[in-house]
């Protein structure tokens, strides 16, 4: 796998007499570069693959004389740059996911359907094992080249549909990601570990009701929430604090169960 940097240059500000206040000289510019051993064309300039050997944190110096420091890429930085086709869960929703459902380095977790992998990937990064479902082979293909790009080994993907059935038992999760969770939800708790847990990702209010009333009518889960995160941006510079002009809203919705029995 290449090694792969990012290259931050800070927005830069100069006072101007005249104005009596600051001004934006330089606006704030990143780059991913997806393989450090080539050189990295910017409109900045080149910078070489030897500038870009640098250690985390250093400047490295473009062919016109900018700089640049220099970061290793994490793993979010790679995920943000997953390949996708179907419309795919945001960071705030997985982070939800995670958050209530605890799972770990320990955890086996069962997907619904893939998709372009990123929920997939994004399990598979903090839990043991991750199986994912998906019934479309091009959405399978590009999920398979998400987790390789990602170098996670822990995922396996599977053709078939969470509504017919899943062969996997004892999975501390299940996510459903699928137009009809309704449909699902007696395969999913089936497949769940007394305690494990349900989590419903939906689009559409009425979809949100399908889903939660096929929870309330299945003995062996108990309904826990049903929500929403809505995620506003704040601007913060100097004396200015106030929100983005453009919020981020509403994305989806979370379903929350439990296999009680």
């Amino acid at each position: 796998m290449p090694k792969r940097r990012l290259l931050l240059k800070k927005e830069q500000k100069q006072y101007v007499p005249d104005l009596d206040r600051e001004v934006t000289i330089s606006k704030e510019v990143s780059y991913y570069v997806p393989d450090a051993g080539k050189d990295f064309h910017t409109s900045f300039g080149v910078i070489t693959k030897k500038e870009l050997a640098k250690k985390a944190g250093s400047i490295a110096k473009t062919s016109q004389g900018k700089d640049f420091t220099i970061l290793d890429a994490d793993f979010i930085d790679d995920f943000k740059r997953l390949k996708r086709i179907p419309q795919a869960m945001s960071l705030k929703e997985l982070g939800l996911i995670i958050a209530n459902t605890g799972i770990s380095k320990d955890s086996t977790v069962i997907d619904a359907g893939a998709g372009s992998g990123f929920a997939a990937c994004a399990l598979a990064h903090v839990c043991k094992k991750v199986t994912s479902y998906e019934t479309v082979d091009q959405h399978l293909a590009l999920a398979k080249q998400n987790a390789a790009f990602l170098g996670l080994k822990n995922i396996t993907l599977k053709k078939g549909s969470i509504y017919d059935k899943i062969t996997e038992k004892n999975a501390d999760l299940v996510l459903l990601d699928v137009p009809e969770p309704e449909r699902a939800t007696s395969t999913a708790a089936a497949a769940l570990k007394v305690g494990g847990y349900l989590a419903i990702y939906t689009l559409q209010a009425t979809q949100l009701q399908n889903a939660a009333n096929a929870v309330l009518k299945d003995k062996r889960l108990l309904l826990l929430k049903s929500c929403e995160l809505i995620e506003r941006l704040w601007k913060v510079d100097g004396k200015v604090v106030r929100p983005h002009n453009i919020p981020i809203g509403h994305t989806g919705f979370l379903t929350f169960a439990r296999r009680i029995c």
